[in-house]
């Protein structure tokens, strides 16, 4: 099955599961269109849903669009480089272009740097925070589908590896969001008001990061 639209042709995806009682529409990473339905849904119900819902695929599609440019190529504290291969160094940041060595661990030099940037920001931002809390525990790892993460228990948070890509506005956000963790363990009407209370543009900034 295939979507003809704007002069392009996108795969569809069919998921059926036994336990799904709502049927799901999502543009995967390589535009492919998911549909993830129940065992009962006949393809003739699932060609008229995409029929019935072509605008929202639309812009869904071009959002996915935008958030594979923003992940293609080598990214820096929310600059983009172009990439020249080189084997006289592992890495050096030039105006606009990035000399790369293929054999570098990329991952291994970015942790390298948020190590030194995230706790930097996190004392930045626990020393003018509105509440009396803990100091956390940081811990920095790769992942797929959190900026961050807090264990109220003990008292650690965790950011994401990717912030590093990323203009410092959403990583001092992130942080943010996270040590108001400490104060409300949830995401009630109290912790995002302590959330703006720290950062009154966070609803602008999270907006932005779902481009990422």
């Amino acid at each position: 099955m295939k979507l003809q639209l704007d002069g392009k042709v996108y795969p569809i995806e069919i998921q059926r599961k036994r336990k799904n009682k709502n049927t799901y529409i999502r543009v995967k990473k390589d535009m492919t269109i998911q549909v993830t339905t129940n065992n009962f849904t006949t393809d003739k119900m699932i060609t008229k849903l995409i029929e019935d819902n072509t605008e929202k695929i639309r812009k869904m599609l071009n959002h996915q669009v935008t958030k594979n440019e923003n992940n293609t190529g080598f990214f820096y504290l929310g600059k983009k480089y172009d990439i020249i291969y080189v084997e006289y160094c592992d890495i050096s940041l030039g105006e606009n272009k990035v000399f790369l060595n293929k054999n570098l661990d990329l991952d291994k030099w970015y942790k390298k740097q948020a190590k030194i940037i995230f706790k930097d920001h996190l004392d930045q931002i626990y020393h003018r925070f509105s509440r009396r809390i803990p100091y956390p525990d940081l811990r920095i790892r790769k992942m797929t589908t959190r900026w961050g993460v807090c264990n109220v228990k003990t008292k650690t948070i965790t950011l994401n590896l990717e912030l590093m890509k990323r203009d410092l506005k959403y990583l001092d956000y992130v942080i943010v969001h996270e040590l108001s963790h400490l104060i409300h363990a949830n995401h009630s009407t109290k912790f995002w008001s302590l959330v703006e209370e720290n950062m009154p543009d966070y609803k602008k900034y999270r907006k932005e990061m779902k481009d990422f």
